[in-house]
């Protein structure tokens, strides 16, 4: 069993020392796969380079191609021939591997910055940084300052990337230095527990998913079945309080220490109960009128504004689906976009959702927040439309709300007022289940797997599958609202 160490070895092991020793000695397991992990990658190697530009001319040490020795070796020919500025520098010390994102030459010592694609310093990116200066410091470098450079949100692209506006730098010198006096005991401890033949027994906690949901919980969780203290929602109690003290199946619970909501999921999934307020689903139900457009908005964000009037993360639609229906009872149009893979898509689709919707219809969404978020994002970014997209705002109502407070809740729902939920429990004959592409984040990565490709019949696959899942976001909300009518 190897001792060597990383840097992300390091920071797994301080999250959990189990989830080191499982890196190293991987478990006979099918793990799912994780593309929305693979995409995060690819944007932060994305966020990465571009960062590099803040400090220009400087030589990179590629990870791809060169072995580890390779790589060291070149690290110190840049720095013995005066290289002032290196990216993807590569060190080790005491068998720990790190690579710097930047290295910049400081005098007679080095400036440490840290790339990451979030908009603020967390704590783990200062055990980060300290993990480097550790390794720094063991081989010999003296560094006079670490950095952490994090996204702005606050930047609003016009034209070209202003990378020195894009990027927020922030001096975490001395907080990595703090750190960094703790290096040799924890590298002492994890390499004691890599020691040790038998896996950790190190229970489920809240560690799995702080600060990073860990790769190995469907490993670690394999053993927490359906109905248990887990899949209550809400706050209000301590979940692995309960679970230390052997209390796991929801028919163990106390019920008067649960909040009413809780209690209720509790009872309706042991006894499968089935409940509604006749009353509560009416009242809803009169906030709405007829012509109804039933509205879904497919969106991408990306830590690098992509048009211009976008923000880092700001939500761009690129597909909606709309199901208008003029009268009660009456025929259910369908209508969608879904943008090309060219240019910024977002004056096309306000301006065909414009003419699609009645001015004065009552627009359904689920979960209105996300929808208004969108409208009044374009309103802002096209003034000359402003006027009709508020008043299109104005005439937003919510799906959402009478699952959210209850007025309707079936047991199979298991707590929860999504629509993957909450279709199958009042629509059993229709799912999420078995589409090619079954969520929002699938639809993101989907886009931008669209914008990659070239025309042919792997693109055209792609856009109906697009087509398809934004489409069942829209008729699921006819027919709820259909099964809604009825209760009401």
């Amino acid at each position: 069993m190897g001792s060597g160490l990383s840097k992300s070895l390091i920071l797994k092991g301080l999250q959990c020392q189990k989830a080191l020793w499982l890196a190293k000695n991987p478990p006979e397991f099918d793990f799912p796969p994780q593309p929305d992990l693979e995409a995060k990658f690819r944007a932060g190697t994305e966020v990465g380079q571009l960062a590099q530009q803040l400090f220009p001319g400087g030589v990179e040490v590629p990870y791809e191609g060169l072995s580890f020795p390779a790589q060291l070796a070149r690290t110190r020919e840049l720095i013995d021939n005066g290289t002032q500025v290196i990216y993807e520098a590569s060190f080790s010390f005491s068998a720990i591997f790190v690579k710097v994102d930047i290295l910049v030459r400081d005098g007679a010592g080095w400036q440490i910055h840290e790339v990451k694609m979030g908009t603020s310093v967390k704590d783990v990116n200062l055990d980060d940084v300290a993990i480097q200066r550790y390794v720094l410091n063991g081989c010999g470098l003296s560094v006079t300052s670490s950095f952490l450079v994090h996204i702005d949100n606050s930047y609003v692209r016009q034209g070209e990337i202003e990378v020195d506006k894009l990027f927020h730098s922030e001096d975490i010198s001395l907080q990595v230095a703090t750190r960094q006096q703790s290096m040799p005991e924890i590298v002492s401890e994890l390499r004691k527990r890599l020691s040790e033949t038998a896996e950790p027994g190190i229970r489920i906690g809240p560690h799995c998913s702080d600060p990073y949901d860990c790769d190995y919980i469907p490993y670690c969780w394999r053993f927490i079945e359906d109905n248990t203290i887990f899949e209550l929602r809400g706050k209000g109690i301590d979940k692995f309080d309960y679970y230390n003290r052997g209390i796991i199946k929801l028919e163990d619970l106390p019920l008067d220490e649960l909040n009413p909501a809780q209690r209720q999921q509790t009872e309706a999934t042991l006894h499968q109960l089935d409940v509604w307020n006749r009353a509560g689903v009416r009242e809803f139900l009169d906030t709405l009128w007829y012509p109804i457009c039933h509205l879904d908005f497919e969106s991408f964000n990306t830590p690098i504004p992509k048009y211009d009037g976008t923000r880092p993360y700001q939500q761009v639609p690129f597909q909606y689906s709309l199901h208008l229906q003029r009268r009660a009872a009456g025929q259910v149009q369908h209508c969608e976009f879904l943008a090309n893979s060219e240019g910024d898509p977002r004056r096309a689709l306000i301006e065909q959702l414009l003419a699609e919707i009645p001015a004065e219809a009552c627009i359904l969404t689920y979960n209105q927040a996300f929808e208004k978020g969108v409208l009044r994002q374009l309103a802002e970014q096209f003034p000359d439309l402003a006027g009709d997209i508020e008043l299109r705002v104005a005439n937003v109502r919510d799906l959402m709300v009478p699952f959210r407070r209850r007025d309707v809740y079936r047991w199979t729902m298991r707590g929860s007022y999504s629509i993957k939920d909450v279709l199958p429990a009042m629509v059993p004959e229709l799912s999420y289940d078995g589409l090619q592409i079954a969520d929002g984040y699938a639809a993101m990565r989907a886009y931008h797997e669209m914008c990659a490709l070239q025309p042919g019949d792997e693109l055209n696959r792609l856009r109906d599958a697009m087509r398809e899942y934004c489409r069942l976001d829209t008729w699921a909300m006819v027919r709820i609202l259909a099964e809604l009518q009825k209760l009401g």
